[in-house]
C-alpha cells in the first residue's frame, strides 16, 4: 500500500488562497466568463494578474520566509552580503590592484555599484528557478503562471531595500548626502528591474523544459559581473574590444546612472535612455515567450 505524501503547509496555504479567489469571483450576468480565442497581441492579461494580486503577495512572502528560514541572522544577510563583497573588493582591487574610482572613496563607489548589481543578479537567478521550484502548485491548480517569477523578484526587492541601509550608512560616513539628481537613480533602478524581469521570466520558461539552465545561469551571472562596471569605472575607448563589450552590455549605463544620480556624478543620459528602451523591448519579448509556453508547464514540469 502506497502512503500519501503530506502536502507542505506553505503549498497548502497557497492552494487555499487560489481556491478562495476562484470562489469569490463575480458570478453576476455583468461578469459572466466568456471563453473566446485570445488575441495574439495580448501579451499580458493585467485583469487576471490584478484578480490574483493576493496570491502574488503570498508567493513573495513565501519566498522571503523560505530564504531566511532557520538562519541565525535572518534578513541581516541582505546587509552582510554586499558589505563583505565591498570589503573584499576594496582590499584586493583598490589597495592591492590600484583600481581607481575618481574623486569618490572606493568603498562607497563599490557599494553603490554592488547593490544594484546584486538586485539584478539575484532577481534573475531566483526568477529563473521559480517555476520549477513551484512544481506542486503549478501542476495542481490554475493561476496566472507569470505571478511565480514576479513574486520571486518581489522578494529580492525586499532584500535590496534592506541592503540600502548599508549604502545610506556609507554615504553618511563618507560625507556624501543624496544629490539633487536622486530621481535619476530611481529611473535607472526601474530600467534595471525591467531587464532583470525580462531575463528572469524568459529563463524561467526555458528552465521548465531545459534543466541545463539551472547550471548555466549562475555561471553566466558571474561572467556578466566582470563585464559590468560594478567595481571599476567604465573603460575609455582606447581599450578596444573591452570598451565595445561594455557598450554592448545594457547594464553598463544603468549602473553608472544609478551611482551618478545617487552621488552627484555625470549622468550618461544617452546610455540611460537606451537602457530604458531596451528594457521595455526585452520585457515585451520575454512576456510574449512566457505566454506562448506557459500552458504546457503543468505537463512538462
Amino acid at each position: 500500500m502506497v502512503e500519501a505524501v503530506a502536502e507542505p503547509p506553505v503549498e497548502r496555504k497557497l492552494v487555499e488562497v487560489v481556491e478562495r479567489i476562484a470562489r469569490t469571483a463575480p458570478a453576476s450576468a455583468e461578469h459572466r466568463v466568456v471563453i473566446e480565442p485570445e488575441s495574439p497581441w495580448k501579451i499580458v492579461d493585467f485583469g487576471d494578474l490584478w484578480r490574483y494580486r493576493e496570491l502574488l503577495f503570498f508567493l513573495a512572502l513565501r519566498d522571503v520566509k523560505v530564504r531566511y528560514k532557520q538562519t541565525a541572522l535572518g534578513a541581516a544577510w541582505a546587509i552582510l552580503q554586499p558589505a563583505m563583497l565591498m570589503v573584499i573588493f576594496t582590499y584586493f582591487f583598490h589597495r592591492m590592484g590600484k583600481l581607481g574610482s575618481g574623486d569618490m572613496p572606493y568603498s562607497l563607489f563599490a557599494c553603490a555599484g554592488l547593490l544594484p548589481w546584486l538586485l539584478y543578479s539575484q532577481a534573475v537567478t531566483q526568477a529563473s528557478n521559480s517555476v520549477v521550484g513551484s512544481e506542486r502548485l503549478v501542476s495542481k491548480i490554475y493561476f496566472p503562471r507569470l505571478l511565480v517569477p514576479l513574486a520571486s523578484i518581489g522578494a529580492v526587492i525586499v532584500d535590496f531595500i534592506v541592503g540600502c541601509s548599508l549604502l545610506v550608512f556609507m554615504m553618511i560616513w563618507k560625507g556624501y548626502p543624496p544629490s539633487a539628481q536622486f530621481p535619476v537613480a530611481l529611473v535607472a533602478l526601474a530600467a534595471l528591474l525591467m531587464h532583470a524581469t525580462a531575463a528572469g521570466t524568459l529563463l524561467a520558461a526555458l528552465n521548465v523544459r531545459y534543466r541545463d539552465f539551472r547550471y548555466v545561469v549562475p555561471f553566466g551571472i558571474q561572467l556578466l559581473m566582470f563585464a559590468t562596471p560594478t567595481i571599476y569605472m567604465e573603460l575609455p575607448a582606447e581599450h578596444g574590444k573591452f570598451f565595445t563589450l561594455l557598450l554592448l552590455n545594457p547594464l553598463t549605463p544603468l549602473i553608472d546612472a544609478f551611482r551618478a544620480g545617487l552621488l552627484g556624478d555625470d549622468i550618461p543620459w544617452v546610455g540611460l535612455c537606451m537602457g530604458l528602451a531596451s528594457g521595455v523591448v526585452a520585457l515585451v519579448a520575454a512576456f510574449a515567450v512566457f505566454r506562448k509556453v506557459e500552458d504546457t508547464f503543468a505537463d512538462v514540469i
